[in-house]
């Protein structure tokens, strides 16, 4: 492996920028690691290479010309593919968009390409979204870097193991549930989900709309906030965008500390069915927290048992609105259009050929939660739930600043093992949905390995909305007393491809 796929992506972008490498070289070096271990992992759907390397051009010809380059220009980044760009595919991982060019780019890819970030292709992911395992991915599933029989968690799995693999040192994710930081946890990286609104869904395939959230995936908590910084802001494209300025997330990553600062730990997030190795590395966060300095305060949140069953009603019931534009007639995969069927028959046809198992059950829970009196008793009883584990994490910040839990009940699972359960599979979301409920900040980080399996634990931090730099300053402290104390970054330790 070129030592260039190792460096953070702070530390290439400062060699970029030095002249020390260029830009192309360090493209070059991943599109080659993409090229010796992605057949194994099947993190991309789509590598561009003719358009990273073009990028990567532009770059070091800014540089040559004397102009200032941004904090992450000339980086490599894996793109979830469910972004729109420009001239390269986007599937969302379905088959109803297989081979759809967009004409324009989401306004997170444009962001990214006006910073310099290198863009090395999309990466795989559960079909539109849904899901927790990469499985339901119609391109056939991801492995996880750390033992390729098991999953690299979902909906974001192809770009939490394009970083675990050392195939980028950034991604792009989304998190309607947890799917950007359960792949992280799984895979042992860091994954952020901004507040909600913080980060632009203009031209973000939607899932469930009150819910999804763009946000960055990184090898560390300071390129998160680097990457963090480029994408988020206000986007007059989108209605929801938070029209504020972005919390100081990169001075809060660069001066880590818990000093004097108030930790909550929920006591619902805990007990049965959660892994002992992931309880026992979380315990082990909780106690160095109490060594940084940082106050712990034991808090119950009793809404939160309800989240699951809240969330997969209003998800689906969104889903099934968003998902009817796919229709045949527009855009995408057309079936049985011979000239003798109707418009309706058409369409029926294509979707049952597009549309996964998943896509198909959740569409149907959906129309049926949002249908002629079942809407109160179902939709609009989940939105109630939701209003309560807003009223929850409201009071549980009037005592702390932050609240921690495990990221996920447990560690990768085996890939297959949940296909046909889907109550088990979505129990891998337990701890990340009542934040997206919320709205709030959130960011899931390495805390470790499980000693029954070896496996990676993620440790959860909350924020309240708009204050995501916490996450970054108790991420930061950390992270470097993880580094002071194993002497290495917990990554080291994965199995070379």
């Amino acid at each position: 492996m070129s030592e260039l796929t190792r460096l953070t992506a702070a530390e290439t972008a400062a060699k970029i920028a030095s002249g020390e490498v260029t830009a192309v070289a360090v493209t070059e070096a991943h599109l080659a690691r993409i090229d010796a271990v992605d057949e194994k992992v099947h993190a991309f759907l789509h590598v561009d290479r003719e358009g990273a390397l073009e990028q990567a051009r532009a770059v070091d010809a800014r540089r040559e010309a004397g102009e200032e380059l941004g904090p992450l220009a000339g980086v490599p980044l894996a793109l979830k593919d469910i972004f729109t760009t420009q001239g390269v595919p986007t599937t969302v991982g379905s088959k109803i968009l297989e081979g759809w060019i967009p004409p324009y780019d989401a306004t997170v890819t444009r962001r990214l390409k006006d910073a310099g970030v290198v863009i090395l292709g999309k990466t795989n992911m559960d079909e539109f979204a849904m899901g927790s395992s990469t499985e339901n991915s119609a391109y056939g599933p991801t492995g996880n870097p750390w033992d390729l029989t098991r999953v690299p968690g979902g909906s974001g799995g192809g770009s939490s193991a394009a970083i675990a693999s050392y195939q980028a040192p950034l991604a792009i994710g989304t998190d309607t549930g947890g799917s950007i930081r359960q792949p992280a946890a799984v895979t042992g990286t860091v994954g952020v989900k901004p507040t909600y609104g913080g980060v632009s869904r203009y031209g973000m395939v939607a899932f469930s709309s009150s819910l999804d959230q763009g946000g960055p995936c990184a090898r560390t908590v300071l390129d998160a906030a680097l990457l963090h910084e480029v994408i988020a802001g206000h986007d007059p494209m989108d209605s929801t965008s938070i029209d504020a300025p972005v919390p100081s997330v990169v001075e809060a990553a660069r001066n880590g500390s818990v000093e004097g600062l108030r930790v909550g730990v929920i006591s619902e997030f805990r007990g049965e069915g959660y892994q002992a190795g992931v309880m026992q590395r979380f315990d082990e966060s909780v106690e160095l927290l109490r060594e940084l300095g940082a106050e712990v305060v034991e808090l119950s949140c009793p809404s939160f048992t309800k989240a699951l069953a809240a969330y997969y009603l209003i998800a689906p019931s969104e889903c099934s609105s968003n998902l009817a534009r796919f229709d045949a007639m527009r855009y995408g995969l057309r079936t049985g259009d011979d000239g003798t069927r109707s418009a309706e028959e058409v369409t029926s046809l294509t979707r049952e050929a597009g549309f996964g198992d998943e896509v198909k059950r959740r569409i149907m829970l959906g129309t049926y939660a949002l249908s002629s009196g079942y809407y109160d008793a179902y939709y609009g009883s989940a939105q109630k739930v939701r209003t309560l584990i807003s009223r929850d994490f409201e009071r549980a910040f009037e005592q702390v600043d932050v609240v921690i839990s495990p990221t996920t009940p447990t560690t990768a699972f085996p890939i297959g093992e949940r296909a046909d359960d889907p109550m088990a599979m979505y129990l891998a979301d337990l701890c990340t949905i009542p934040s997206n409920l919320a709205g709030n900040a959130a960011m899931s980080l390495p805390c470790g390995l499980a000693p029954e399996d070896g496996l990676p634990v993620g440790l959860q931090i909350i924020a309240p909305a708009m204050a995501d730099e916490r996450l970054y300053r108790v991420g930061a402290a950390v992270e470097a007393a993880f580094l002071a104390r194993w002497g290495h970054p917990i990554l080291e330790e994965a199995p070379a491809l």
